[in-house]
């Protein structure tokens, strides 16, 4: 017999003593569950078993289709489209090339579901631009940085598929829709204070473009945005599930990019292909071993062992949610959101639903929510890294410039967590059991 104390603290020491030595996330939660298992006198077949359990999954089958479609839609020159198309439509108002980088990631978001694709591909576009128009630098990269995190939100979104299989098979539709209108609300919450920086600040207007002129660039994006209107009604409506709308939605952006908009060339494609295997690689190596954690953590209690410390420091629901939401903003500051993903929905999840009364779709949007700000926080935020390597910025400059939008996404984050309409209205009224 073993100690299951020892156990827990072998487990959860040797875990983060790896990450604290630099070692790659997967490897450290493979190595700690081993430790832990030899430990336990528990077969190490045990680990492998669990490993391809949780990657014997039909929703996952989505996340390669997914990346492979925001890759092409990077390359085929679907990006400049939508930047273009939100040019038109606020870029003439004070401070416009500001509610121009919100509209870009807001509609790039959707597509690509990435906020680092997101920062790497408009950044390399919106910073130069807003600096050249005489914005801030700080300022400009603050901005993309920030409203890259929309796209973890906004449908469809891989890590929403990935918190499907950690909660136990939650609709991947419904997750889809929950989240739509919080990213959408964080959209209109960044664009009011761009509005108040660009007035303070006394930022340019941006040249108005005519009519037909604007009218004939929107016209020329509506093909890029169809991606999502596949997707989407596809999934509510009951066509076909979210990786048949994913394979879908790359054939799709493939077709486009190739035959309609012809910026991206058949000979690219063996090196996007090549990019997806490696992005994929990762994802899964990844969710196996989580996988393969989370049942140690199962197997010694460890989701019972946090809510009833929960529960002893107080039983009233505001408080825990509250209490919740720090530990979670917390934990992104540290680690990357797709391995948190995996590890925290497993203990969490009965807490909140058991004991907050909170349905597990709406804190799928609030977990994701926590840790998309974590993408952009110091020390290892990557949409953060990104922004600042692209804007040729320190991080020092950029988090200062940043603290209007930490403001901002935490007022936000409060109002999915303790308003449920605003995530699960979409979901009920499309019919989904939430």
């Amino acid at each position: 017999m073993f100690d299951p104390t020892i156990a827990i603290w072998l487990l959860l020491g040797s875990f983060i003593v790896f990450i604290l030595c630099k070692m790659p996330v997967t490897f450290a939660l493979a190595v700690s569950s081993c430790i832990t298992l030899v430990y336990c006198n528990i077969p190490l077949m045990a680990f492998i078993q669990q490993m391809g359990k949780s990657i014997n999954s039909f929703s996952l089958m989505a996340i390669p289709f997914f990346i492979l479609s925001g890759e092409i839609m990077g390359a085929g020159g679907i990006s400049d489209r939508l930047l273009k198309a939100a040019n038109a439509v606020v870029g003439r108002f004070r401070g416009g090339f500001s509610y121009v980088n919100v509209l870009g990631s807001m509609f790039f978001g959707h597509l690509s579901g990435s906020a680092v694709a997101d920062v790497s591909s408009l950044g390399s576009i919106e910073i130069p631009m807003m600096v050249k128009a005489g914005f801030d630098r700080d300022f400009s990269v603050a901005v993309t940085v920030a409203t890259s995190c929309q796209g973890v939100l906004i449908p469809p979104s891989h890590n929403m598929i990935i918190y499907s299989v950690a909660a136990g098979g939650v609709s991947v539709g419904a997750l889809f829709m929950a989240g739509l209108v919080p990213g959408v609300t964080l959209g209109v919450l960044f664009l009011v204070v761009c509005a108040v920086m660009s007035i303070i600040r006394r930022y340019p207007k941006g040249e108005a473009v005519g009519f037909k002129e604007a009218a004939k660039i929107c016209l020329d994006a509506i093909l890029a945005l169809f991606t999502a209107v596949i997707i989407l009604v596809g999934v509510t409506a009951g066509w076909f599930t979210a990786t048949e709308s994913a394979a879908i939605a790359c054939i799709y952006s493939f077709i486009i990019s190739v035959f309609v908009y012809k910026e991206l060339k058949i000979s690219q494609m063996p090196k996007l292909l090549m990019n997806t295997v490696k992005t994929l690689a990762m994802v899964f190596s990844l969710i196996a071993a989580a996988g393969g954690f989370g049942y140690l953590l199962a197997l010694l209690k460890v989701p019972t062992m946090i809510t009833q410390g929960l529960l002893a420091v107080s039983g009233n629901k505001v408080v825990l949610l509250l209490l919740i939401n720090v530990m979670l903003l917390f934990l992104g500051c540290i680690m990357d959101m797709a391995p948190l993903i995996l590890i925290v929905t497993p203990i969490l999840a009965p807490v909140v639903q058991n004991v907050c009364g909170m349905s597990l779709v709406q804190f799928g949007v609030m977990l994701i929510f926590n840790l998309a700000i974590g993408l952009c926080t110091p020390p290892v935020g990557s949409a953060l890294f990104v922004g600042c390597g692209v804007g040729k910025i320190s991080i020092e400059k950029t988090t200062k410039a940043m603290i209007p939008f930490y403001l901002t996404m935490v007022t936000g984050l409060l109002i999915v967590t303790f308003v449920p309409q605003v995530s699960l209205f979409l979901p009920k009224l499309l019919g989904f059991a939430v």
